[in-house]
């Protein structure tokens, strides 16, 4: 037996333990991440969001931005401090009224420390008091603020928010918006949902938007510039806000084509995956130079490359699309990617067959047969392809090629229920690959297990007996489907 001598310190420094509550001992900082594989240090450990709002002044000419972030959230856990995802300079945190001490750490961490600590269920304001200048800011050695000739644009995958304001920013984290920019008369500013108001003052035009269902950050866009705005309900009674930079040149014509088609294609797109889920839709297309697109919500972005050899309808199916797989029904972690982008694609593949440019089933034989086993095409899991894969071609056709050997598995009616019970079975919510597996062998009541595993998660091409039952592979190689150059053009629509 042996006994450990304590110095009078020590003991004093234990009794001092003993005398708090053994509450007060569990509080402790959130984690820096939200607990994400693919990007450890995207979101944060310890709260939820409800709502951000963003109160903000931006002068173009200069590219600096001012902002005031009020965030309504409640904490998960005993907190003794937390983070938000930013990078523009903070001069003021309050926590619930009172100031807070913060600090940076990491490449976008902004490490809040409230003045008492946070029990778990604490309902939590949080204000940020903010400016910079976006453009000078970077993490992870690239920018997602893209400057143009008359402002600036934040759009991008999987992350945008930090440029612009501070964010618990990862999709399991959904919140509403309301979205309020004061930029020099002349200028709009567009942003997510519903215009709610627009005011004049001293020279300065303030434009408010809002997102009144719930959003994930990357979803969130702010748009500043000289736009062309075009508004317009759909068939199907869908408002359609639509924006073009008066600067498009060449490009202004297809664009226009192209996205004002927006109110057609929702309605057409409803028929397949039920009513449309948000206050309004629509897009716009500033004088960008890069080559994405992306389906922030209810307000989709385009660049104008989209659109150099003519009117592209299938990119604006494919971002529509988003708005139910992927907008309305998100992600659960980034290696679910494949719901997102399979079934965009897949739509796609419908618009190609509605338009008589190539077929559902002719399109998945012609991905097939144009990448031969030892294309590395196949070494891509769309199920779960990796951060460096997370936007690979393959996760886009071999991940429609999975769509449509799944309804060659269960049927038409079988498939077309899933394809529109989806989106109303997890609607405004996250959910996984592993969730839809499980949905869609409840409705067709079929196990699915090995057809998953086979399209989604071999690392291999699916040898072409069972492609043949899938009815994806024919003894001769198929014709290029005419609708083929259309969807290619499209593969790298979130490309950075």
């Amino acid at each position: 037996m042996h006994r450990r001598i304590l110095a009078p310190g020590v003991l004093a420094a234990a009794s001092l333990l003993l005398a708090i509550p053994a509450s007060a001992a569990s509080y402790a900082p959130g984690a820096p991440g939200i607990g994400d594989p693919y990007y450890p240090y995207y979101g944060n450990g310890g709260y939820d969001v409800s709502h951000y709002d963003l109160r903000l002044r931006y002068q173009p000419a200069t590219d600096e931005l001012e902002g005031t972030a009020t965030i309504l959230a409640r904490t998960t856990e005993d907190l003794s401090r937390f983070d938000l995802d930013f990078l523009l300079d903070v001069s003021e945190v309050r926590v619930n009224g009172a100031k807070a001490a913060f600090a940076t750490s990491g490449q976008h961490e902004l490490e809040v420390t409230p003045k008492t600590p946070l029990a778990k269920g604490t309902p939590i304001t949080v204000v940020v008091r903010y400016s910079g200048v976006p453009s000078t800011k970077s993490a992870y050695g690239f920018s997602t603020w893209h400057r143009t000739p008359d402002g600036a644009v934040a759009a991008d995958e999987p992350e945008a928010a930090w440029w612009w304001f501070p964010s618990n920013d990862h999709p399991l984290d959904k919140a509403t918006y309301d979205v309020s920019v004061a930029v020099p008369d002349g200028t709009q500013a567009i942003s997510n949902g519903t215009l709610q108001s627009t005011s004049s003052k001293l020279g300065w035009t303030r434009y408010n938007w809002r997102q009144n269902k719930p959003q994930a950050t990357y979803l969130a866009t702010l748009a500043v510039g000289k736009f062309d705005i075009t508004t317009s309900t759909s068939e199907g009674g869908v408002p359609v806000v639509n924006a073009y930079s008066k600067d498009l040149g060449d490009n202004d014509g297809a664009a226009r084509a192209s996205v004002e088609r927006t109110g057609e294609l929702v309605d057409w797109l409803s028929g397949y995956f039920g009513p449309y889920p948000f206050a309004s839709a629509g897009g716009y297309v500033p004088n960008t130079t890069t080559g994405y697109a992306l389906e922030t919500q209810t307000r989709v972005y385009y660049s104008p490359k989209q659109f150099a050899n003519g009117s592209n309808t299938s990119v604006v199916v494919h971002e529509l699309a988003h708005q139910w797989y992927g907008d309305d029904v998100s992600l659960k972690g980034w290696k679910d990617i494949w719901i997102n982008e399979g079934f965009a694609r897949y739509a796609q593949w419908l618009w190609s067959e509605h338009e008589g440019e190539g077929t559902t089933q002719e399109l998945a034989d012609y991905v097939y047969a144009s990448h031969p086993a030892d294309d590395p095409f196949w070494t891509v899991a769309p199920g779960d392809p990796g951060p460096d894969n997370q936007f690979d071609t393959a996760v886009y056709d071999r991940g429609a090629v999975a769509v449509q050997a799944l309804r060659n598995e269960v049927g038409d009616d079988a498939f077309f229920a899933i394809l529109k019970g989806w989106p109303k079975e997890h609607a405004y919510g996250n959910a996984s690959v592993a969730d839809f597996q499980k949905y869609a062998e409840r409705v067709s009541g079929k196990p699915l297990a090995a057809l998953f595993d086979t399209w989604l998660f071999q690392p291999s091409k699916p040898a072409a007996a069972a492609a043949r039952t899938a009815s994806i592979a024919k003894p001769a190689a198929p014709a290029q489907p005419k609708s083929w150059k259309k969807i290619e053009a499209t593969n790298d629509v979130h490309g950075r």
